[in-house]
């Protein structure tokens, strides 16, 4: 064990969420580098997810980050599939056995993140939650994740958003009070993404890179109006796409209809170590996105030089600075227009110099040390019983909150089952480690002819 690990003041923190390593993403990273910084101001942290391919059972990361791949297989979108008390078992034996203080579930349609909430709060520990997604109100996944994510954060001690408007959104979504949740946004690595010592020339071509998942909510549809355009305008300039997804079949039907294959090169799926080397080749990074809470993308691309055009969503505009994005509506024709805007600011871009103003302004140190003020909150919060707690739940709905106690109800006598199961098996096992013992010394006393001398308490003081 480590030095620090009965210091009161340094916490023992379970990240849980069913995005995590190998997958790559927003959410992954998060959790990896807060992780990382929290490790190194003394927190004991551990990462429990569902296994990713052969990747199950415990796995040890860089700086000892300890990882649970629990062999829990994804159902839809990297989510495992709902079983409400099947991981109760699972996040019991990890809290006990690595005892927990803070349990800090991350992404909303997380189901993982769900179940393992709700099972650490039956059992009494502290837990806080980050929200690192828009939604809205009116289709039907929306108001179902909402109900959910208004079950979960009843009962939530506090709660972290990546922006002022993804806080508003989770209040308005959850119900939660506003003192209860915190703006932390996310962060970069400005070590790992810096400026290319010899930049692409402008006057020779200009590079716009995109590196999205290629989905709906990434914008892909807008790109492919967007692009055919752009080349249209100018001459000079050409894109790079990284990324795959459902919509790539679509930018590669306009790549062949406008005949763009010299003048868009599609990358596919970019690893997150190779992402700098993908960013440098180019002098603006693109951004479509429909919904986006905060976007590390961009803080990646604005650490590495380039200039940032961006739809007008969520919390984007709150990210970067005003010269250093060029902000347009979700709408093709602004699209364009704020890409010919950007290409006649670039000669005023400095790169090293927008690297340096972002190592200022996005730190993971200061994340985590921000984080940690969260945690010593959520530490201090008064413990509640099983009625007080119900109470909240109730007002989650006419039904839908007496639908929600009774969960609790179920998932609470299920836990207080396992308690007794354990302590009979533990009963069990101390019984036969007594009748062995009395077993070996009774044939070391008859074999020795009474030489060898012990009293039972003796053997089971030492």
């Amino acid at each position: 064990m480590g030095a620090n690990d009965d210091d009161p003041r340094k916490h023992r923190i379970l990240m849980v969420s069913d995005f995590f390593y190998p997958n790559f993403g927003g959410v992954e990273n998060h959790i990896y580098y807060l992780s990382q910084c929290l490790l190194n101001l003394g927190h004991k942290v551990v990462v429990a997810t569902h296994a990713y391919g052969n990747r199950s059972g415990v796995r040890y990361m860089t700086g000892g980050l300890k990882v649970y791949y629990v062999p829990w297989r994804p159902f839809v979108m990297q989510n495992t599939f709902p079983t409400i008390y099947g991981l109760l078992p699972i996040i019991r034996t990890i809290l006990i056995r690595e005892r927990i203080t803070v349990v800090h579930g991350h992404q909303a349609f997380s189901t993982f993140c769900h179940e393992a909430l709700m099972h650490a709060r039956t059992m009494g520990y502290k837990v806080v939650f980050t929200d690192h997604s828009l939604y809205g109100f009116a289709d039907v996944g929306s108001i179902h994740m909402n109900k959910v994510l208004q079950f979960t954060l009843a009962d939530v001690t506090q709660a972290i958003c990546v922006s002022h408007t993804s806080k508003e959104n989770t209040v308005l979504r959850s119900g939660l009070p506003p003192e209860k949740v915190f703006v932390i946004p996310n962060a970069v690595d400005t070590s790992m993404f810096t400026p290319a010592v010899d930049r692409p020339k402008r006057s020779e071509q200009i590079v716009i890179v995109v590196i999205s998942r290629l989905v709906y909510r990434k914008g892909v549809d807008l790109l492919v109006e967007v692009i055919p355009e752009v080349c249209r305008i100018h001459p000079n300039v050409r894109f790079i796409v990284g990324g795959d997804g459902a919509k790539r079949v679509r930018l590669e039907e306009m790549r062949e209809k406008h005949s763009l294959q010299d003048r868009v090169e599609m990358l596919g799926a970019v690893p997150h170590a190779q992402v700098r080397s993908v960013l440098i080749r180019g002098h603006i990074f693109l951004n479509s996105s429909l919904t986006e809470a905060f976007c590390i993308a961009i803080l990646e691309a604005a650490s590495c030089g380039l200039l940032t055009v961006s739809t007008r969503v969520g919390g984007v505009p709150e990210v970067l600075p005003d010269d250093m994005v060029v902000l347009a509506e979700p709408d093709p024709s602004d699209m364009v227009y704020a890409i010919k805007k950007a290409i006649y600011m670039l000669p005023k871009i400095d790169p090293q110099d927008m690297h340096n103003r972002m190592r200022e302004l996005y730190d993971w140190n200061d994340v985590a040390k921000r984080t940690e003020i969260v945690y010593d909150r959520a530490l201090k919060c008064s413990n509640q019983k099983l009625l007080e707690r119900l109470s909240r739940y109730l007002c989650c709905g006419a039904w839908a909150g007496k639908l929600f106690c009774l969960v609790m109800i179920v998932g609470y006598l299920f836990w207080q089952l396992l308690e007794l199961w354990q302590m009979i098996l533990r009963r069990c096992r101390i019984s036969l480690f007594r009748k062995t013992v009395m077993k070996r010394f009774w044939k070391i006393h008859n074999d020795t002819n009474g030489v060898f001398w012990c009293t039972t308490e003796f053997c089971f003081a030492h």
